[in-house]
């Protein structure tokens, strides 16, 4: 950890989600007076407000002016830029920031890994962080995999390895992050209802390499327009992988092996993966790249790949119930997650759809549902979007709660079948959150 001190300094801090309270404390420890404001009640945020230091100050129920007394203002992720007292805040030249650029500037790490896209991050990040581990090398995973690097500065010093899978939120509000090796994964739709359009979302994405140099490397998706277009705008040594393509310079997936290609110098690994789907090579063919990038032994990579099972909440293998199979997606929160769910199984698909909409029409689901659906089984807010969206497309159940849709799937799937939570939606609705979501999936059908 840098050695600087925040005496004398006023810090508020917007919102009490977990990196929320990682800052306030690391802003507390450092000696700055800290205030939190949360728009939700006291009673909704309890589990959080344990984590705080006691010295900090609290309000609740919306955000006075007593912010705008702030030296920064360190922002959560997902609370809109445009909120009454940000922009007043703006106004007098508060500087706004996240929780991932606030704990930057007390870190003093050269080894800074930040991976991000649309989907395949926390399995991306995951996986790195594992083969980091097994290379021997003191490794910290975080960000919006559920560890926030605030609350880990004491922890990193200049040998760590530092992997943070990044949202598109985060990234907005970190302007000055310079990974020594960044990966953007994938872009398709999602967040509108918070960036507004796909340029924005695309914006926030390619800040992750904004600030890097020659020196840095970048890995991109050869397969994704969006994401190969990007390569135009990055002054880092660009990396391209590829799932369908042999590429002359890059990392590539041909014959059961990963194959990272330099004109004549070539290195092969054989990977037998645990984990299901064509997605899940990709996000093995990104980790490979990051690995060997930061020159990890290829034998250590391929012990990795292969023994690697997977991460809660994706594609997770609930059990079998008489003859059914039950999969918990809850970490599909958007559109293009569930397609990659999708297509990860054949046939006979009792399909769990909805929760709180995210901007994102549903209508690109339609081909894949009609192959694989049998029926689809509506939960949340967006039930009748879904419904008109994907009309025609399969049988629909009103269900309405988790709970309901589950007994009901569990009532029509016949053996040889797979019920499939993968929402497509955000979970706020009727959840605290994905995770709050999944393990109550998990434990439904464990009482089945």
């Amino acid at each position: 950890m840098k050695k600087k001190s925040l005496q004398g300094k006023k810090i508020g801090v917007i919102g009490l989600a977990r990196s929320g309270a990682a800052a306030a404390n690391l802003a507390r420890r450092l000696g700055a007076e800290v205030l939190v404001s949360e728009t939700r009640r006291r009673s909704e945020v309890n589990v959080n407000l344990k984590l705080l230091d006691k010295r900090i100050g609290l309000e609740f129920g919306g955000h006075s002016e007593k912010l705008l007394a702030s030296d920064v203002i360190i922002k959560s992720p997902g609370v809109r830029g445009d909120i009454p007292v940000i922009i007043k805040a703006k106004t007098k030249n508060i500087p706004i920031i996240g929780e991932i650029e606030f704990a930057l500037q007390f870190i003093d790490c050269g080894r800074l890994t930040a991976i991000t896209g649309t989907n395949g991050k926390t399995t991306t990040t995951t996986l790195v962080g594992k083969i980091f581990k097994a290379a021997g090398r003191k490794t910290v995973v975080g960000g919006n995999i559920g560890n926030p690097p605030a609350a880990a500065v004491r922890h990193i010093d200049k040998t760590t390895e530092l992997v943070l899978e990044v949202s598109s939120y985060q990234l907005e509000d970190s302007e000055k992050i310079k990974p020594r090796i960044s990966a953007i994964l994938n872009i398709t739709p999602d967040h509108l209802e918070h960036h507004r359009t796909m340029k924005n979302y695309i914006r926030a994405k390619s800040l992750i390499f904004k600030n890097q140099g020659p020196g840095d490397v970048c890995v991109l998706n050869y397969d994704d327009p969006i994401v190969k277009g990007l390569a135009a705008r990055c002054r880092a040594k660009t990396i391209f992988f590829s799932r369908k393509r042999k590429l002359r310079r890059g990392v590539y997936f041909s014959g059961g092996r990963i194959i990272s290609s330099r004109g004549n110098e070539r290195v092969c690994i054989d990977v037998c993966l645990k984990i299901p789907g064509p997605h899940n090579i990709e996000n093995a063919l990104a980790a490979t790249a990051i690995a060997l990038a930061a020159k990890v032994r290829p034998s250590v990579i391929e012990n990795v790949l292969n023994a690697f099972r997977g991460v809660e909440h994706r594609i997770e293998y609930c059990g079998t119930k008489r003859g059914v199979k039950y999969f918990n997606d809850s970490k599909a929160t958007n559109v293009d997650s569930t397609r990659v769910a999708l297509e990860s199984f054949s046939s006979g698909v009792w399909l769990i759809l909805g929760g709180q909409d995210k901007g994102a029409p549903y209508a690109p689901l339609r081909g894949l549902i009609i192959k694989k659906v049998k029926g689809i089984l509506l939960i949340g807010e967006a039930s009748g979007k879904i419904k008109i969206e994907l009309s025609g497309s399969a049988k629909f159940y009103d269900c309405k709660t988790l709970p309901a849709a589950l007994k009901r799937a569990a009532g029509l799937a016949r053996s040889g079948d797979t019920v499939l939570l993968s929402p497509a939606c955000a979970s706020f609705d009727q959840f605290k959150d994905y995770e709050d979501r999944g393990r109550r999936f998990k434990a439904l059908v464990k009482k089945l």
